[in-house]
């Protein structure tokens, strides 16, 4: 499944708007069958109806409950339109909508649950025991929506950011009430971090058992990465320093140095000790196992840009490295 079918497939994920052909169609069907409900509940008091007997009394509380709960699930959808327009952001709004989603399901069912059953302490008992029932059958389902219910509250990952949990890597492209889709990136089929091609589905129950790695965390949405460069030992290894700093800042731009500020201010908000961070970017130097000498550049990235800006970055710092073949020399032969 590619991008665009994912995209086609859940269109509140890509854009965080539902189109305003779908969401008029729902709303039209609404209120056509809460007007048709609400017309059959009335015809059904003529008397040429009488000859149903009992069961006339039955449907005419289906016909009003069902008019009660088309007017809810029309309710959730006008809220549900609100919150897109004046939500403060698209996991924000996503959250918000399933929740409302949920609460209007369980009205609906309170609703018809009080106008078929007249005596609320018998549907009251039966409710418990079928409920008690479906609770040891249904385990894993429950502890998932308990799990889904987690994220809503503590919220360790949203849509759209790039976790990792268990053995699963991806990005979060939908959070069901049972389970967690993620698109992958990474896996066993490549060794950089772009997007494989797969999709994978988990359970939330998950999320109250494992760790969750979060690569894009809102306080601080980037991650540290490293590429390490290898000279020879006869190399001038300060014109080596200065030259990967200097391309290096060309390319990763000012608001880097604004970035280490926000992580340097995170920090001292907690119990760890201060680290050491005077400039940026770093470039630090060790001695390789093979006969040459391992230049580390050391950055910050936002996790989905983490690949196209390696890339940047090796092309030209390898590009400026090579003009001064004097001051610069790479390992040669079978040492390299």
């Amino acid at each position: 499944m590619d991008i665009k079918t994912l995209q086609h497939k859940h269109p509140e994920n890509s854009t965080g708007v539902e189109p305003t052909l779908q969401k008029t169609l729902k709303i039209g069907t609404y209120i056509i069958l809460a007007a048709g409900f609400i017309t059959i509940y009335f015809l059904l008091k003529l008397h040429v109806f009488e000859l149903f007997g009992k069961w006339l009394n039955m449907a005419s509380k289906l016909s009003l409950g069902a008019f009660f709960a088309m007017l809810i699930l029309l309710a959730a959808k006008f809220t549900e339109g609100v919150i897109r327009k004046k939500g403060k952001s698209r996991a924000y709004r996503y959250n918000l909508i399933r929740l409302i989603n949920l609460l209007s399901i369980v009205l609906v069912i309170v609703v018809i649950i009080s106008f078929l059953f007249a005596n609320w302490y018998t549907a009251a008992v039966s409710f418990g025991l079928i409920s008690l029932i479906l609770g040891f059958a249904l385990q894993t389902p429950i502890t998932s929506f308990i799990g889904w219910i987690n994220i809503l509250i503590r919220a360790p990952y949203h849509v759209g950011d790039r976790i990792q949990i268990d053995s699963f890597k991806g990005d979060v492209v939908e959070i069901n009430y049972f389970d967690t889709t993620l698109w992958e990136f990474g896996g066993n089929y490549l060794t950089n971090d772009v997007p494989s091609g797969r999709l994978i589905r988990f359970p939330n129950s998950l999320v109250l058992q494992s760790a969750v790695f979060n690569y894009s965390w809102r306080k601080f949405p980037y991650i540290w990465n490293e590429i390490p460069f290898h000279v020879a030992y006869e190399s001038d290894l300060a014109f080596v320093t200065a030259t990967i700093k200097e391309v290096a800042k060309k390319e990763l731009g000012p608001e880097m140095e604004k970035r280490i500020e926000e992580f340097k201010s995170l920090v001292k908000q907690t119990p760890v000790d201060e680290l050491n961070i005077k400039e940026y970017p770093f470039v630090s130097l060790r001695i390789n196992s093979n006969t040459w000498v391992e230049v580390m550049l050391t950055y910050l990235v936002e996790p989905k840009k983490a690949s196209s800006l390696r890339t940047a970055l090796i092309s030209k710092i390898i590009a400026e490295l090579l003009k001064t073949p004097d001051k610069v020399m790479f390992p040669q032969s079978n040492n390299r």
